[in-house]
């Protein structure tokens, strides 16, 4: 029973193809990179405690502190937006050697009081794991770093999604289309 619930499931990733499909027992969707237009009313914010603007979408998010740098994404309106997602990741560029390099960070979920709104807040990135390998040639590249935590969230043009990260740290993100038919499981 086990290992026909295991070989059930499949996880494939195709990085080349920007495409991530993951079929399991009950259902399958595909998730593709989107070719949409972010143009001009896709807007990054970025707001520390010195240039902080009040903007009419995010007013009601709090100030950010010092130290801290507030990332406001917000979307454009898209036609069936329940078939599309954000994927967001949260890193730092570093200059590395050969080994493998990671961040840590701890992200965090929390509730805006009296209005029910999310927002995401990493209080501080600092240096994760490392492979030990012998890099002969001393040669050192730019690479974007993330923390382990990504997050895949609904879009949602109505409301901006606010993070707040430490300084130095950076917000990437991609939005992926889940235009796919379901496949289900045989019935007993």
């Amino acid at each position: 029973m086990k290992q026909t619930l295991i070989q059930s499931i499949k996880l494939t990733i195709l990085v080349s193809g920007f495409a991530l499909t993951t079929q399991a027992v009950a259902q399958s969707t595909t998730l593709q990179q989107t070719d949409i237009s972010m143009d001009s009313s896709t807007m990054i914010t970025v707001y520390d405690s010195n240039n902080y603007q009040e903007n009419e979408s995010s007013k009601m998010f709090p100030i950010p502190t010092e130290g801290m740098v507030q990332h406001v994404i917000t979307l454009p309106k898209l036609a069936d937006e329940q078939h599309y997602m954000l994927q967001v990741s949260i890193g730092q560029k570093r200059w590395v050697d050969c080994n493998k390099h990671g961040l840590t960070g701890i992200l965090q979920r929390l509730t805006l009081n009296g209005w029910g709104y999310e927002y995401y807040q990493v209080d501080a990135i600092t240096e994760g794991p490392s492979t030990m390998m012998a890099c002969f040639d001393k040669a050192k590249t730019e690479v974007f770093l993330t923390i382990p935590e990504s997050l895949m969230l609904n879009y949602d043009s109505r409301l901006p999604k606010v993070f707040y990260l430490p300084q130095g740290a950076q917000l990437r993100y991609k939005v992926w289309n889940t235009d796919g038919e379901y496949y289900y499981s045989p019935e007993k």
